[in-house]
């Protein structure tokens, strides 16, 4: 599971050929053991939980980057590795 971005604690993933069981584009976020799936499309959680403060720091990061995601979730449902990030300043 490639680490495509990390900023204040925060580590974003992207999993290879994930969209069995979400089907849409989405990252994986973790946190001080905090764990969640987020849309790239609107920021929200479709599984898990993730403490306020950091969903709004990756919703806006999300926002920034969202050409980015996207591109790196065509590789990544391809079975291709994405390409990094770079994090939230």
């Amino acid at each position: 599971m490639p680490t495509i971005s990390m900023f204040y604690g925060i580590v974003i993933l992207m999993f290879f050929r994930d969209n069995r069981r979400h089907h849409l584009p989405h990252i994986h976020v973790r946190y001080q053991g905090n764990e969640a799936s987020v849309l790239l499309g609107d920021g929200s959680v479709i599984d898990g939980s993730f403490p306020s403060k950091q969903l709004k720091m990756v919703q806006a990061w999300i926002e920034i980057h969202k050409e980015a995601l996207l591109i790196d979730w065509e590789l990544a449902v391809n079975g291709e590795e994405p390409f990094r990030i770079p994090p939230l300043q």
